[in-house]
């Protein structure tokens, strides 16, 4: 077993204290969306070691903390994880800015995917627009989260 198996569980743990804090009134539509950003590093930067698995189970963790229908959040990570796994290898050699880009579109399909199943068993927000903020603040906060956890994984060697 690695050594430093420990590192994605912390991070994720980490995403996931970030989607319960408390934010300002008014504000909660622009909170990004902590650990899909953080499975989706986690897939393209290491995809042997990182699977659907967690991701399913991050998304569980998100639908109990935020009272979700159970398995919503689960279903929409999964899909947005797969597509990040199986392209891994081209999302790599795009540029930070151009990645933001491709993570803000898969997080805008996810968003959208949440925004059925929520309409489906009668959840539907009321304001349909400010539900898509959410993942255009990725476009903001992408290129912090990938610098953050990718010196993370060089400082503790995790290939």
């Amino acid at each position: 077993m690695n050594p430093r198996w420990w590192l994605v569980p912390f991070t994720l743990i980490v995403a996931l204290m970030l989607v319960m804090m408390p934010l300002p009134e008014g504000t909660e539509p622009f909170r990004p969306d902590w650990v899909t950003l953080v499975v989706l590093y986690w897939a393209i930067a290491v995809p042997q070691r990182f699977g659907l698995t967690i991701a399913w189970f991050s998304g569980l963790l998100v639908d109990v903390a935020q009272g979700a229908l159970l398995g919503q959040h689960a279903l929409g990570i999964v899909l947005v994880c797969a597509i990040a796994i199986h392209e891994h290898q081209r999302l790599r050699v795009c540029p930070v800015a151009q990645q933001a880009i491709i993570i803000t579109a898969l997080l805008l399909v996810k968003q959208a995917l949440m925004l059925w199943i929520s309409g489906m068993v009668g959840r539907a927000p009321d304001n349909i627009w400010l539900y898509f903020a959410s993942p255009l603040m990725t476009l903001i906060f992408w290129p912090v989260v990938f610098a953050l956890l990718r010196d993370l994984r060089r400082r503790y060697q995790m290939a």
